[in-house]
C-alpha cells in the first residue's frame, strides 16, 4: 500500500487520499506551472496511524469554548504521542531524502503542511484552520511534523469551523503536504476576481517583502494592485505599510525583522513580475473554469504557485449612499462588503473572546484562525492590518459579515464599549449609529419557470442549503459519503459487512432529503473512477487502466458487479419507505441505450418501481448519449441532466487537465458542444422530460442560460454561490420569449 506520493503523481481527482490542498498543488503541476518539489503523506497514512484512538468521544466531552480547547488540546496531545508504524515512517523518510537530493542537500529544509479532505474546497476554504509548519530540516523533524500536521485536524478552532459549515469530525480524513521550502524575497496572494466588488474583468495581486505568511495571517497590510483582466494593465495600486517582514531562521522556522526607511512604503513587485502573476491567475481561472485564490512566492526572480483553491465567496460590492464629506472615525480596505451597527469589542488576543456578544463589532490588530468563534456571531469586523486576501477577509466573507481591514489605527481611534457603524463598500468606520444604504449591483429574487436548483457535495451542509434561495438539489454526489466510509464496497460485501455501507449510504440520503422535502434531490450514484475506488481500503482489487476517465466506471460498473450497485439501491428504497419520496435516482456515464435497459432491470428487482414517486435520471455526459437521446427516452426516463465538462472534453477529444489545450480548446460553447445541448434539450422538452444541467457555465455565459431557456430546459443546477446570479440571469433570458 501506498502511503506517500509525488506531487506530479497527484490531480485534482486525487482529494480523497490526498486532501485539497495536495490535490490542487498536482493539478497545477498537470497545467505546467512552477510549483516546489515534493510529496504529500495520504490519508490511508492518517487511517493507519490513528487506528484504534478513540479520539470522537474525547471531543465529544468538549462543551463551551474552554471545555472545548481542552477536549481537542488533549486529542492533539495523544496523537503527537503515538508511534508512528515503521512503515510508513520508512517511506516518508525515503521521499524526504530523495527530495533532498534532488536539490543537492541532505537535511534540505521543507514546508510541512496540512491538506484535508474537506478543504480548500467551493464552499469552505478552511483557510489557516489546520497546521502549517515553516522550515523543517531533518528526518525526524520532518516525521515530527507530519504528526503534528494529523494532529491539527482536531484544534479547537477547527472543529469549530467544521461545525459552522455543517461537516462531521468524523467525516475528514488528513494529508501532510511535504515541499521544498523556499526562501522568497517578495510573496504574496492573489485572486482571480475582485473578491469584494465581485468585479470578473479584475484580477487582485498582493505582495509584501519576505516570506508569504504575513500576508496570510494579516500581519502586515500589503501592497494592492488591480488588473484589468483583458489588457493586463495595472489600474490601480495601494502601497502598504510594510514595516517587518518574515525570513527563514537559520535554527528553523521563521524571525522577524524590521523593515527600515523607504522599503517600508515602495511597491514592491516591479510591473514585470504583477504582469507574470495576473497570466499565471489567467491560466489557473482558465484551468479550472472558476475563480482562484492563490498563493505565491518569488525565489531568486522566480515565481512559484504554494496553493491555489475555488474562491468560497465573491461577494458583490457595490457604493453605499453616505455622503462623501461625513466625518468617519477610522478608514481601510473594504475586504468584505456590507454594513453594520453595534458595540465596539477590541479584542488583544482570541484569549478574550468571551467578551464577546451577538452583534457587537470586533476590532483587533489582526484576527487568526483562532479568531473565529468571534467571528461567527459578530455583526462586523476591523482590523488594523491585513489585506483582502488576509484571514479576516476570507472568514468574514464566507460567513457573510461585514469587513474592513488594514485600517491602521483602529484598536486606538475606536474606544470599547462605544457604538459604531462599519460602512464596509467605502471601508470607513462612523461613530455611533448611522443609517448605510447599499448602492450597485443586487439580486433580488424573482420566481422563474426554469428551476434552479444547487450541487451538494457533503450532506453535512443539507440543513444550511436548505435555506437558500433554490428549488432543490439537482446534483447530490455519492462520493463524499462512500469515501468518508474509507472502505471499498465490494470489500464490505465480502466481508459480510454490507450493511455499514447501506446505512452510511442511507444517513447520508435521508439527512438531505429531510432537509430539502418536498423538493426534488438528484441523487447520483456512484461514480468512482478505477483509481479513486483504489484508493479505498480494500482497492487494491481495481484493475489498472491507462485512462479512467473513460473506463470501468459509472453505469458500465453496475452492469458488470450489481452487487455495489443493489447496496446503494436498498439505501434508497430505505429511504423511501420511510416517506422520503423527493430523492430522484441518476446514473452517471451511461454511454448506451441497453445499458440502460439492463439498469432498469436492476432497479426493478430492487423493488423500487413499486414505489409510486420513484423517479429515474440520467446524466449525457457522452456524445453518444446526445446522439441517441431519443433511443434513451423510449427506454423510459423521467428526467436528464447534461454535464458540460465531460461532454465538451469528449466532445472536442480535450483532456481538460492539459496544460497545452485547457485554455483554448476546451470550450463548453463551441458550436459541436452546444450542437449536443440543444439537441438534448429539444428532445427531452418535445416529449415532457425533465431537463437540467449541472456546472458553472450558465452563470458565466448569460448568453448560454438565454439559450437554454429557449430551447426549453427545465432546470440549471450550479454551486450555492452562484444561485442569485444565475436566477436573476435566468429571469432576464425569460422575459425575452
Amino acid at each position: 500500500m501506498k502511503f506517500v506520493k509525488g506531487l506530479d503523481e497527484i490531480s485534482k481527482n486525487d482529494i480523497l487520499s490526498v486532501g485539497g490542498k495536495a490535490a490542487n498543488l498536482g493539478e497545477i503541476i498537470r497545467a505546467g506551472m512552477p510549483v516546489p518539489r515534493g510529496f504529500a503523506v495520504t490519508t490511508e497514512a492518517y487511517r493507519h496511524f490513528l487506528n484504534g484512538m478513540d479520539y470522537f468521544s474525547i471531543l465529544e466531552e468538549g462543551g463551551d469554548i474552554s471545555r472545548a480547547e481542552e477536549a481537542s488540546a488533549s486529542v492533539r496531545r495523544q496523537i503527537e504521542e503515538l508511534q508512528m508504524p515503521e512503515h510508513i515512517e520508512k517511506e516518508i523518510t525515503e521521499f524526504y531524502r530523495d527530495l533532498s537530493e534532488k536539490y543537492g542537500r541532505r537535511d534540505l529544509p521543507v514546508a510541512v503542511r496540512s491538506s484535508a479532505t474537506a478543504e480548500d474546497l467551493e464552499d469552505a476554504s478552511f483557510a489557516g484552520q489546520q497546521l502549517t509548519l515553516l522550515n523543517v530540516s531533518g528526518e525526524r523533524n520532518v516525521l515530527d511534523a507530519v504528526k503534528k500536521c494529523m494532529a491539527s485536524a482536531f484544534t479547537a478552532r477547527a472543529i469549530s469551523y467544521r461545525k459552522a459549515k455543517g461537516i462531521s469530525d468524523r467525516d475528514v480524513l488528513m494529508s501532510v503536504v511535504v515541499q521544498k521550502q523556499l526562501d522568497s524575497s517578495q510573496a504574496g496572494v492573489g485572486f482571480t476576481v475582485n473578491p469584494v466588488t465581485g468585479e470578473t474583468d479584475r484580477i487582485v495581486i498582493e505582495a509584501a517583502w519576505g516570506q508569504g505568511d504575513s500576508v496570510v495571517s494579516g500581519e502586515v497590510t500589503p501592497d494592492t494592485y488591480i488588473i484589468d483582466k483583458k489588457t493586463l494593465n495595472i489600474i490601480d495600486t495601494r502601497s502598504g505599510n510594510k514595516t517587518r517582514m518574515k525570513t527563514l531562521n537559520s535554527a528553523g522556522g521563521l524571525q522577524e525583522t524590521a523593515i527600515e526607511g523607504r522599503r517600508q512604503d515602495i511597491l514592491c513587485l516591479p510591473q514585470k513580475s504583477v504582469e507574470e502573476l495576473a497570466r499565471m491567475a489567467l491560466t489557473l481561472e482558465s484551468h479550472y473554469g472558476r475563480p482562484q485564490d492563490f498563493e505565491w512566492a518569488m525565489e531568486n526572480g522566480t515565481i512559484f504557485l504554494l496553493q491555489a483553491r475555488p474562491v468560497t465567496a465573491v461577494r458583490s460590492g457595490g457604493a453605499s449612499s453616505v455622503s462623501e464629506e461625513t466625518e468617519y472615525a477610522v478608514k481601510g480596505l473594504p475586504a468584505s462588503p456590507g454594513a453594520a451597527t453595534g458595540t465596539v469589542r477590541i479584542l488583544a488576543s482570541a484569549k478574550e473572546m468571551g467578551r464577546i456578544s451577538p452583534g457587537d463589532i470586533l476590532v483587533a490588530k489582526m484576527t487568526s484562525p483562532d479568531f473565529v468563534p468571534a467571528m461567527k456571531i459578530a455583526a462586523g469586523i476591523v482590523t488594523d492590518e491585513g489585506g483582502m486576501t488576509s484571514h479576516a477577509a476570507i472568514v468574514s466573507r464566507e460567513l457573510g459579515i461585514p469587513c474592513i481591514v488594514g485600517a491602521g489605527t483602529a484598536t486606538l481611534a475606536l474606544k470599547e464599549n462605544q457604538t459604531a457603524t462599519l460602512d464596509a463598500y467605502t471601508g470607513r468606520v462612523y461613530a455611533g449609529a448611522v443609517k448605510i444604504e447599499k448602492r450597485g449591483e443586487k439580486y433580488d429574487f424573482t420566481p422563474t419557470r426554469t428551476k434552479i436548483y444547487v450541487n451538494l457535495g457533503q450532506p453535512e451542509a443539507a440543513e444550511k442549503y436548505s435555506k437558500l434561495a433554490c428549488d432543490g438539489i439537482g446534483l447530490m454526489r455519492a462520493e463524499f459519503i462512500a469515501a468518508n466510509l474509507g472502505k471499498h464496497p465490494g470489500f464490505l460485501i465480502a466481508e459480510g459487512r454490507e450493511n455499514e455501507f447501506v446505512e452510511k449510504i442511507y444517513e447520508g440520503v435521508a439527512r438531505v432529503a429531510r432537509a430539502f422535502h418536498p423538493r426534488p434531490v438528484v441523487y447520483r450514484s456512484l461514480d468512482f473512477k478505477t483509481n479513486e475506488y483504489g484508493n479505498l481500503e480494500g482497492g487494491e482489487r481495481e484493475p489498472v487502466e491507462n485512462n479512467p476517465m473513460i473506463g470501468w466506471r459509472g453505469a458500465s460498473r453496475y452492469i458488470v458487479e450489481p452487487q455495489e450497485f443493489r447496496l446503494e439501491l436498498a439505501a434508497i428504497k430505505k429511504a423511501y419507505e420511510e416517506g422520503l419520496d423527493n430523492v430522484c435516482l441518476m446514473i452517471p456515464f451511461i454511454r448506451s441505450a441497453w445499458e440502460l435497459r439492463e439498469i432498469k432491470s436492476i432497479i426493478r428487482a430492487s423493488g423500487l418501481y413499486d414505489c409510486p414517486k420513484f423517479r429515474l435520471w440520467i446524466m449525457v455526459e457522452v456524445p453518444s448519449t446526445a446522439i441517441l437521446i431519443e433511443d434513451f427516452i423510449r427506454e423510459g426516463i423521467d428526467g436528464v441532466s447534461i454535464g458540460s465538462n465531460d461532454l465538451t472534453q469528449l466532445t472536442l477529444g480535450v483532456d481538460r487537465d492539459s496544460a497545452m489545450l485547457a485554455e483554448r480548446w476546451f470550450n463548453e460553447l463551441d458550436p459541436a458542444v452546444l450542437w449536443c445541448i440543444e439537441r438534448v434539450v429539444k428532445a427531452c422538452a418535445k416529449k415532457g422530460i425533465t431537463c437540467s444541467i449541472c456546472g458553472q457555465a450558465p452563470s458565466y455565459y448569460p448568453d448560454l442560460a438565454k439559450k437554454l431557456v429557449q430551447w426549453g430546459t427545465t432546470s440549471i443546477s450550479v454551486n450555492a454561490d452562484a444561485i442569485d446570479k444565475t436566477r436573476h440571469v435566468v429571469a432576464q433570458a425569460e422575459k425575452l420569449l
